[in-house]
Formats: C-alpha cells, structure tokens, sequence
C-alpha cells in the first residue's frame, strides 16, 4: 500500500493527513480531525479540482476589468487552459455579480461568472 501525506485545506486547522492508496482507492486516511478531512482526502487522492479566480477585461466599463471565478470547481488539470480562456475572454459593460462570462470553460461542464459589479 502507498501512502501519501497531504494537507487538509477544509477549514483554518489544516490537518495534516496520511491517506493509504492502493490501487488507485482511497483505503485508509488519517490525521484528520474532523469528517470534512476524510471526504476531501479521498477527493484529492481520486479526482483532484480547484476553484479558479481571476479577472476579465471589460469593454466600456467604469472599470478595465471585472473579477471572476469557476462556479465550482474544476479538474485540476484543466486550470491551465481555463487561464488561457480567461485571460482571452473580453466582456461589454455593464456586468452583474453571476453573469456569465464563460460558459462551460474548457469543456468542464463549468461556468465562469462575474464577483463583482461594473
């Protein structure tokens, strides 16, 4: 059995936690102190994702850019491309906080929308 040690970013403790993994299952995690520990143990060890934040140009704004973020999260190994998507994405004044700047990023299945107002 493998095991792996990682950080819990769950909350403010960040518990410390040695997860065993064989055969590419989750099969034993401890150090956690709480249930939020576990579950995102066997999240990271399985299908690692991430919230991306960032910021998108606007056109006509009372501001040059406006902030944003995924919905939810996205794979990991998607946020790369999600940066670029980003980065190339312009949008026309005026924007609302949950407007949509980029649906489906990535082929993610996951939105990127607007946190702020302009």
């Amino acid at each position: 059995m493998e095991m792996k040690n990682i950080i819990c970013i769950n909350c403010p403790l960040g518990c410390p936690l040695t997860v065993g993994v064989e055969d590419g299952k989750v099969v034993s995690v401890t150090g956690n102190t709480c249930k939020r520990g576990e579950i995102y143990a066997v999240k990271e060890i399985t299908n690692p994702s991430r919230t991306v934040t960032s910021t998108v140009r606007v056109v006509g704004g009372e501001r040059p850019v406006v902030a944003v973020r995924t919905k939810t999260d996205i794979p990991k190994d998607k946020i790369f491309a999600c940066m670029e998507a980003i980065n190339a994405a312009e949008v026309t004044a005026p924007v609302k906080i949950g407007d949509v700047v980029i649906a489906d990023v990535c082929g993610t299945g996951v939105d990127v929308v607007a946190t702020a107002n302009d």
